[in-house]
């Protein structure tokens, strides 16, 4: 059964940084990539920063320059470093990690999300 521990959320100050860190059960190169969302009240969840399991990263744009994904694989963690946060981004984020199964469809698993707050 995959599970997905997120921790690092919190309250920050406009301009500071925060890391987000998603610990999987397994290996995280069983997952065919490992992202992070964020979704606020009442709105769809969006993609913030994925990784591939070959290493390939996007961005949504609204963050590139100031968000970076990385990961151990030793560690089966996969990392968002956040810097130069805005109050904008106050936000939950969630670690999402998938599987594309024999169909083609995806596998999708979600982390519980953690809660970051950047104030004025």
């Amino acid at each position: 059964q995959v599970q997905l521990v997120e921790s690092g959320g919190g309250l920050v100050q406009a301009g500071g940084s925060l890391r987000l860190s998603c610990a999987a059960s397994g290996s995280i190169l069983s997952f065919n990539a490992v992202g992070w969302y964020r979704q606020g009240p009442g709105k769809q969840r969006e993609l913030v920063a994925a990784i591939t399991r070959g290493g390939s990263t996007n961005y949504a744009d609204s963050v590139k320059g100031r968000f970076t994904i990385s990961r151990d694989n030793a560690k089966n963690t996969v990392y968002l470093q956040m810097n130069s946060l805005k109050p904008e981004d106050t936000v939950v984020y969630y670690c999402n990690a998938r599987k594309f199964n024999s169909m083609f469809s995806p596998d999708d698993y979600w982390g519980q999300g953690t809660q970051v707050t950047v104030s004025l």
